[in-house]
């Protein structure tokens, strides 16, 4: 099972950020967890800057 959608280049990806509707953030490395994204099961607005800082934010549907 895939969680996020293999669409985005994640080679340079280190760090995955969700924000979460009521302000939080939840950060997860992804040493390892490459085989397991699938951004297309995830409904929301997707930012990478993983060419920049390495990260890429993912705002949920309703917190976007």
């Amino acid at each position: 099972m895939k969680l996020f959608h293999s669409s985005f280049d994640l080679s340079s990806v280190r760090t995955i950020i969700y924000h979460l509707p009521d302000g939080q953030t939840l950060s997860l490395k992804t040493d390892g967890i490459e085989d397991y994204l699938d951004f297309e099961l995830e409904f929301g607005h997707v930012c990478d800057t993983s060419d920049i800082d390495g990260v890429i934010h993912f705002f949920p549907t309703g917190n976007a």
